[in-house]
């Protein structure tokens, strides 16, 4: 027999013995274990600001498309984390500033223009600043001395409304064979 057969036959048969000897694995659950608390997410500027510019789903990765929402607030307020979770990115990003943070899930939500104060790999809470707006978001429809948050979400690779992040609007489940109303 060639060394290294013999050499891999020799590793084998040691850990199966190794395997066999080691006592049994036991797995324990119990049914009545509570599911986390589903994550729940705020504003990310204070109060309920107004939308100037609504999310539009691109048809393809590098598609045409608006990846937020752009929110209407002052130059200096506060930016809000949306949810808890652990700051990614917190600093510039070509022409702005910009707040990166993941959330459970693999959900990641985006704020800019912003001035961090907050550094990366810091977790962060529902409602805590993570830094200031900062004027500059050139798609802004805002009338000065107003200015935009553009607020964005995605989860891994597909964008996602953030607005829906807030829980907003009815779900109406209907019978089945109702008719349309």
């Amino acid at each position: 027999m060639r060394p290294a057969i013999k050499l891999l036959v020799t590793a084998t048969l040691l850990t199966c013995t190794a395997a066999f000897s080691a006592p049994p694995l036991t797995f324990s659950y119990r049914s009545a274990d509570p599911l986390p608390p589903p994550v729940r997410f705020g504003w990310p500027i204070a109060g309920a600001p107004q939308v100037t510019r609504p999310f539009e789903a691109p048809d393809h990765a590098y598609g045409p498309g608006h990846r937020g929402v752009d929110l209407t607030g002052d130059v200096g307020q506060a930016v809000l984390a949306a949810g808890p979770g652990l700051a990614l990115y917190a600093g510039p990003l070509a022409d702005r500033n910009l707040v990166s943070i993941e959330h459970p899930g693999g959900l990641r939500t985006t704020y800019e223009p912003v001035t961090p104060n907050v550094a990366v790999g810091q977790q962060v809470v529902r409602g805590q600043q993570i830094g200031t707006l900062d004027a500059g978001h050139l798609e802004c429809t805002a009338s000065p001395p107003k200015t935009c948050l553009h607020w964005g979400a995605r989860r891994r690779t597909v964008y996602l409304d953030p607005l829906s992040l807030l829980g907003l609007g009815n779900v109406r489940l209907l019978p089945w064979d109702a008719p349309p109303q």
